[in-house]
């Protein structure tokens, strides 16, 4: 039963990372029905960032710090606003070079630009730290007995973070006036235009805020796992997808849901044993979630709360 609540947690934490991410692509898709195959890489860049600003400021996987201080949570703190700025403004960057000329084109024209995007900042990153993996520094975070229990005090951490941000965002997007212009673009760009909303700047928001979340989901998933490639992305990326699909696309709360309960998924595959899957479920993780995937996209595939998109007349 332990370690039943300790994968329970874990993966809590994990889906609260995969939550932030999906939420990206939920809101993209709800605004102007794009899947943007470049969200992925834009938290990859996250965690290359989120390590040089740590290094510049003299914390790093050689030189980790020996006790938490104020200073060191000073300096973490920077690290998660420079990695969230840093990927907001990318995201902004990306819609206006790369989607906005090719708003009106087929569709199939700005899903292969999210494509060739995808691919020139995994070479962005290749460029940048190298092809093989890039240590994380390890931080003196110890754990916390709850009951039976001993939980990694950067879970919970990772769990307040996600949380207070998924918050926020919901009640940006209910309780705003920016939040009434994206819902309005959302169900009719034409018509929000006429009504004076500037379609563009809303727009640029919605990638402004979208890749600023998967810049913080980058920062918790630095502090939580060891390392970091130019192809996590990728990996993290369509996982995510598969979170805001099960959720249903386009679906804020589903997305949030969604990325719950695929890290729970995640976690817990690992306890079916080698007996009934080969290798243990720990080697089956990634193929039970894409078989999720399958699964929805063909039983349902509004998801399980539903699409929040319009119907086009």
């Amino acid at each position: 039963m332990a370690t039943f609540l300790n994968l329970l947690i874990v993966g809590l934490a994990t889906g609260a990372i995969y939550a932030l991410i999906a939420l990206g692509y939920t809101m993209v898709y709800g605004i102007i029905e794009l899947i943007n195959f470049a969200h992925g890489d834009i938290f990859t860049l996250g965690t290359f960032v989120t390590i040089a600003i740590l290094s510049a400021l003299g914390v790093t996987a050689a030189n980790p710090p020996d006790t938490m201080s104020w200073v060191l949570v000073s300096e973490l703190a920077l690290a998660c606003i420079g990695s969230f700025l840093f990927c907001a403004v990318l995201g902004v960057l990306i819609e206006r070079v790369a989607y906005r000329p090719l708003r009106n084109a087929p569709r199939l024209a700005p899903l292969i630009s999210a494509i060739g995007v995808s691919l020139v900042l995994q070479d962005v990153g290749k460029l940048w730290f190298g092809n093989t993996n890039v240590s994380f520094v390890s931080l003196p975070i110890g754990s916390v007995a709850l009951g039976p229990l001993n939980v990694d005090v950067i879970n919970i951490f990772v769990l307040v973070v996600a949380i207070v941000l998924m918050i926020g965002l919901q009640l940006l997007v209910t309780r705003t006036r920016i939040g009434r212009a994206m819902r309005a673009v959302a169900q009719d760009r034409d018509a929000a235009a006429l009504m004076g909303v500037n379609v563009n700047l809303v727009i640029g928001i919605t990638f402004f805020i979208g890749a600023g979340l998967a810049g913080a989901a980058a920062f918790i998933y630095s502090l939580k796992f060891p390392n970091t490639y130019f192809y996590l992305g990728f990996e993290q990326g369509l996982i995510a997808f598969t979170a805001a699909v099960l959720g249903g696309i386009g679906n804020l709360v589903g997305a949030m849901f969604g990325g719950l309960i695929i890290g729970l998924i995640y976690s817990l595959v690992t306890l079916i044993p080698d007996t009934i899957l080969p290798h243990g479920g720990n080697a089956w993780n990634k193929a039970v979630i894409f078989a999720i995937l399958i699964l929805i996209l063909v039983f349902r595939p509004s998801g399980l709360f539903g699409q929040n998109t319009p119907e086009k007349v």
